[in-house]
């Protein structure tokens, strides 16, 4: 009886998931029915070409708890989330993906967990469905969440997450097209927690995340809210200044031993290369931090909102 007393705002960001919204919505109506008092369906159409939005749309005529967002166009999908947790109700706000991947069944175990005093729950896979090269990503991902976060619990990061609504006001200022949720969440709570899961295949078609993506999301994240980089750089010139050194006592006990300089075109040339790679690299890390302070003075936001749809009984 206690459980029924719980208010919950589901978000689900939408890409291209024509095929789906219609069975994880009646999922998510089936679960939720029996697991809290009321509830919200909030369904954030990430600028799909398909015809998610007149599916949305659709549902939202036939169930009073689906509210859908439409974007402006494609801003990603933690944008997609910002812009559907800034609208949720409810005291509890969950996020699922849209593929199916996340049984909406698991829903009351994330519950049952952020009830034992936790302010954010993930629900890891126990086995992913993935090929090696995805894990790989994931788990690289991860890492740098991990990092920037400070928290173990990091590792165990999923889209299938539960937190506490009152969360967002850490992050309610925030405007910048480079968004993190778990990262933003962090700045609101240091009390994460977990339950593993299962993970179910991808019903329709393939993923939209690919390794390149995932490590370029990882560098991202490293870039855009720590300095980390900044300071890797700065040791890799601190190592080479000493490389330096010693390749210079090198060539001076040899020239005092042998008498001559050290021969060969290729030594010179390997060293020249070797120190303005590392140049180049500082030099490198330094333009991506410019480029965010770049944009973030052109004070883009992270989404638009072009149409909110409600049911209208």
């Amino acid at each position: 009886m206690e459980q029924k007393k719980n208010e919950i705002s589901v978000v689900v960001p939408v890409y291209l998931s024509e095929k789906t919204l219609q069975v994880l919505v009646e999922r998510l109506v089936g679960v939720l029915s029996g697991t809290c008092s009321v509830f919200e369906i909030i369904l954030v159409n990430d600028g799909s070409t398909d015809n998610s939005w007149t599916v949305i749309e659709n549902l939202t005529s036939d169930h009073r708890e689906v509210v859908g967002i439409n974007l402006m166009r494609n801003f990603g999908q933690h944008n997609a989330l910002l812009a559907g947790i800034r609208n949720a109700k409810y005291e509890i706000c969950v996020t699922i993906d849209d593929d199916l991947q996340h049984n909406p069944a698991s829903i009351p175990l994330l519950l049952e967990k952020l009830n034992e005093g936790y302010e954010v729950v993930y629900g890891p896979p126990i086995d992913e469905k993935h090929s090696v090269l995805r894990h790989l990503a994931s788990v690289i991902t991860k890492i740098s969440l991990a990092t920037v976060m400070n928290a173990s619990s990091a590792r165990h990061v999923s889209a299938f997450r539960i937190f506490y609504t009152r969360l967002r006001e850490a992050f309610a200022d925030y405007c910048n097209p480079a968004v993190s949720i778990d990262v933003l969440l962090s700045w609101g709570t240091s009390n994460f927690g977990y339950v593993q899961i299962p993970h179910e295949k991808r019903a329709y078609g393939e993923s939209h995340y690919s390794f390149g993506k995932l490590v370029m999301h990882a560098f991202n994240l490293l870039t855009g809210y720590s300095t980390i980089p900044l300071r890797l750089a700065a040791g890799a010139g601190f190592a080479f200044i000493l490389f330096g050194i010693a390749i210079f006592l090198y060539v001076f006990i040899r020239y005092l031993i042998q008498g001559g300089a050290v021969p060969g075109f290729t030594f010179l040339a390997s060293i020249i290369s070797i120190f303005s790679g590392v140049q180049l690299f500082a030099l490198g890390i330094m333009g991506e931090y410019l480029a965010r302070m770049h944009y973030r003075l052109m004070d883009k936001p992270p989404y638009v909102i072009k149409k909110i749809q409600k049911n209208k009984d």
